[in-house]
């Protein structure tokens, strides 16, 4: 810190009480000097030979007939005039970046320029300012920090603007240029960031060195500072987004309580709006996905107006599969809405989308090698994405208050592509049903339908099988995938224990994974049963023996025969006619009105199926 000692006569100035002032002299004082509640007995000498001010205010005392004059609206108040009384009387005074604001701004006022004396006190502080308090990063912070107290004379004699220009010029030199002799976090006790102008030591400053330090301002002065920044274009975006993190982590309270209470919703209200405004340009950089949705969410707890959330959003869409479930648990702007703002989620998710196929439109233009490297990471992005909204969709499902049409449209805002694999969405789905366990048969088949089963895994799969939470027809549904799955593996397995031939697949023996799963078990059956005749011998003789097959196992055996196989394959072919042609779908009721089906040629060993939540599916 940079001090600067004027005169040099010991100091003289005694008080007596709180309120009076005096200088200790074999002269008697001759003029009185009320600065707000402080009462100075000075003599009128020394003050009338620097101050053009007071020595308009003695003569005019003087035509009054009284040796006491008033000043109430000085700049820094007694404190700041005893400094400069002083310096008249040629007394020791120290400036310092603590106190040089208000003694130029007091200088100012007292008119104490080069026309009432060479060498007066605003001429020997200017050249303070200007040698030494500007050349100093600590130095120049405080006095722009002590400016505030001192508006609107600070701004007037431009001593805001320079310390401003001053800080964003430091801010852009070279690391290596910066020695630390002082750490930006002072309250470790170590000394301040100074520059230096060698360039032959050796520095290990970080790029962001001077973030820190500015946190310290207030939000009107920083927002100054950081135009200034850049203004000068050579700070990245990077570096900008993390000093607007690190100062809305200094300034933003981390409890809900304060962050809304009465007393300060004003003030982080006009701290989020400034730190939003302060955004780099470049959308797509500069700041992370979980910082702007951190802004986002106190924007909207602080009522932030609609132009900042809609900045935000549109920064948002373009990290979104960046973002985390956490992320994206943003508060409902009413009680009313809920727990969570999935309506706002959903809004953003629409924006990924429709940017993504803006990309994807223009990047099949020239298939270069840059544009395929684009496109497969909009491909990653957007898988990204898909797996996002399905966690979030799970987490979201617990809350009561959510509307069945809010989940699915949510659901479906995802393209298909975003969904290699649907476990999340199921389990999604499936929280949803243990939450809202009194939805309406057709809203569970609504919500339901957009689960696809062939792109369960597994384990998923097992797990659907045993859901009682699940509509009977999308358990079927999986059960009969999970079949065909197993057929194509003990095929593929034979396939490649054959001999040596390279065996070209015939269409029967395609990977059965992307044949449709019928959705009406009950006209299957009917189907099944007018083509398995030749077998109702076999199902009598098993009938009379007590030993009567369970659907499963009569669909287990067909399903492993090849033959069999075909046979489904045009029955599920042509489904749809089947369906239109009188049969009456339904959930759980349908499959009570087929006909038997045949039981399995004896020479066949079917492959048990998991149990169906022991529910008695009949053939009559």
């Amino acid at each position: 810190m940079k001090f600067m000692k004027l005169g040099s006569k010991p100091d003289a100035f005694q008080s007596d009480g709180a309120d009076v002032r005096y200088v200790v002299s074999d002269l008697a004082t001759d003029v009185v000097v009320h600065v707000g509640e402080v009462k100075f007995h000075l003599h009128k000498f020394p003050l009338l030979s620097k101050s053009g001010k007071l020595q308009r205010l003695v003569l005019k005392a003087t035509e009054e007939g009284t040796d006491e004059v008033h000043i109430d609206d000085l700049p820094g108040g007694a404190k700041t005039f005893e400094i400069c009384a002083k310096f008249c009387y040629g007394m020791v005074v120290t400036l310092s970046p603590h106190n040089v604001v208000a003694t130029r701004c007091a200088a100012e006022y007292l008119e104490m320029t080069e026309d009432m004396e060479k060498g007066n006190l605003i001429f020997k502080i200017e050249v303070f300012i200007n040698s030494s308090i500007l050349r100093s990063w600590k130095d120049s912070i405080i006095v722009l920090h002590s400016t505030k107290a001192m508006l609107p004379w600070s701004e007037e004699l431009k001593v805001v603007g320079r310390c401003i220009d001053a800080i964003a010029s430091k801010t852009s030199v070279d690391p290596a240029n910066v020695t630390w002799s002082y750490s930006h976090n002072s309250k470790k006790g170590v000394a301040c960031v100074e520059i230096v102008e060698s360039m032959g030591k050796s520095s290990l400053a970080p790029k962001d060195w001077w973030v820190e330090d500015l946190c310290e301002l207030d939000v009107d002065l920083y927002k100054r500072v950081m135009v200034a920044i850049k203004s000068k274009g050579r700070m990245s975006p990077e570096l900008i987004g993390e000093a607007l993190k690190a100062y809305a982590v200094r300034w933003l309270p981390d409890s809900y309580d304060a962050l809304i209470a009465e007393d300060y919703m004003r003030r982080n209200q006009c701290l989020v709006e400034t730190i939003i405004w302060l955004l780099p340009s470049d959308k797509s950089s500069g700041c992370s996905c979980r910082f702007l949705l951190k802004l986002l969410k106190v924007a909207i707890l602080v009522g932030a107006g609609e132009h900042v959330k809609e900045e935000l959003m549109r920064r948002i869409s373009f990290q979104l599969h960046k973002a985390t479930v956490k992320d994206l648990l943003l508060p409902a702007a009413s009680p009313n809405d809920g727990t969570y703002d999935v309506l706002l989620v959903h809004n953003l998710v629409q924006r990924f989308v429709a940017r993504t196929a803006l990309s994807h439109n223009g990047g099949f233009v020239e298939k270069s090698d840059e544009k395929m490297i684009e496109l497969n990471f909009e491909q990653e992005s957007t898988l990204s994405v898909g797996e996002l909204v399905d966690g979030y969709l799970s987490e979201v499902a617990s809350d009561p208050d959510l509307p069945l049409s809010t989940f699915v449209e949510l659901a479906t805002a995802v393209p298909e592509v975003a969904r290699s694999v649907h476990d999340g969405l199921y389990y999604a789905v499936d929280a949803y049903l243990k939450e809202h366990p009194d939805i309406s048969k057709t809203d569970k088949k609504k919500i339901c339908s957009l689960v696809d089963v062939k792109k369960l895994s597994t384990d998923a799969s097992m797990h659907a099988t045993q859901n009682d939470r699940l509509p009977l027809r999308l358990v079927v549904q999986v059960l009969f995938f999970q079949q065909l799955r197993a057929g194509a593996s003990k095929e593929l397995a034979l396939t490649d224990d054959g001999a040596h031939a390279c065996i070209r697949p015939m269409p029967d023996q395609c990977d059965p994974c992307e044949r449709r799963i019928p959705k009406h078990p009950n006209s299957l059956n009917k189907q099944v049963t007018s083509l398995s005749a030749r077998e109702s011998e076999h199902h009598r003789i098993s009938e009379h023996r007590g030993s009567r097959n369970s659907f499963k196992d009569q669909l287990g055996g067909l399903l492993l025969q090849s033959r069999s196989r075909r046979i489904f394959d045009k029955l599920w072919s042509s489904k749809g006619q089947g369906e239109h042609g009188g049969g009456k779908g339904s959930e759980t009721s349908g499959s009570s009105q087929s006909p038997p089906l045949s039981a399995k040629p004896a020479e066949v060993k079917p492959s048990p199926l998991p149990p169906l939540r022991n529910r008695r599916y009949s053939v009559s």
